[in-house]
């Protein structure tokens, strides 16, 4: 096991807390630095002092302030004057990209959203060359087939197919939905399920039925909703029937007299 000595504390680098609240206060506003928080030994002869930061908006910030001494020297030098978040501080979330940041509806009309060459969710239609991603190979790509006819330079991976029912299965359209939990039998046994083709048949279909939420989406065999098409209510919820209509004894001359 490799063990890390760690660096003494040199004491003039410990002491200078007045060296350091000078440089800070040489840098800042002296209303912004609050009380001395303690230091941190960062190596040989290197100590860096905290200072509470009372700037508005910045709480739980706090003001670094690294000193150094050099080999044999009598007085520290101030290297640098920072202020970084303590613990309690708030501070910007992790950036995410915009590409990964985009959700289904984000997109509005006239909107752009290119999807990269190497997008793993694609293959070639036809595939053509040893290196397919080579640019002047893809060119080549798109003239075959278009000259086929195929239509679609790329098309749905398998590893595309997967994400894309995995995301299916664990959305809306699934069994764990709430509304697939209340259902009283799943889509598989219902009229209004359409079956699709390919590889992905024999665990999704689209909805038909035009009264479902579901209607026109893509759903799991084991979703369910209330409008399967099974569903009968009980007597007490079926509606009930209009009494026999009242005979009407007044007369054509008796009304208009009226």
């Amino acid at each position: 096991m490799i063990t890390t000595a760690r660096p003494k504390p040199d004491s003039a680098a410990v002491a200078a807390v007045d060296v350091a609240r000078a440089a800070l206060v040489a840098e800042v506003d002296p209303a912004d630095v609050g009380d001395h928080l303690g230091h941190v030994v960062e190596g040989e002869r290197v100590v860096t002092h905290l200072f509470a930061c009372a700037r508005s908006g910045y709480v739980g910030w706090q003001w670094s302030v690294t000193v150094a001494r050099a080999s044999r020297a009598k007085e520290v030098t101030v290297d640098e004057v920072v202020l970084v978040p303590g613990e309690g501080a708030i501070v910007a979330p992790a950036w995410v990209p915009y590409r990964e940041r985009i959700k289904p509806g984000d997109l509005s009309p006239g909107d752009l959203l290119p999807v990269d060459d190497d997008d793993p969710r694609l293959v070639p239609t036809y595939s053509f060359g040893d290196d397919p991603l080579d640019a002047d190979d893809k060119a080549q790509v798109r003239a075959v087939a278009k000259d086929l006819g195929l239509g679609r330079v790329r098309t749905l991976s398998v590893e595309g197919r997967d994400l894309a029912a995995q995301r299916w299965y664990d959305g809306d359209g699934g069994p764990e939905s709430q509304l697939a939990r209340s259902a009283p039998d799943q889509c598989t046994t219902c009229g209004f399920l359409m079956r699709i083709a390919g590889p992905l048949a024999e665990t999704f279909g689209v909805c038909a039925n035009g009264d479902a939420n579901d209607d026109g989406r893509i759903v799991s065999l084991d979703h369910g909703c209330g409008a399967h098409s099974e569903v009968r209510l009980a007597k007490r919820h079926e509606p009930q029937p209009l009494p026999e209509p009242v005979f009407d004894t007044i007369t054509p001359d008796e009304l208009e007299s009226l």
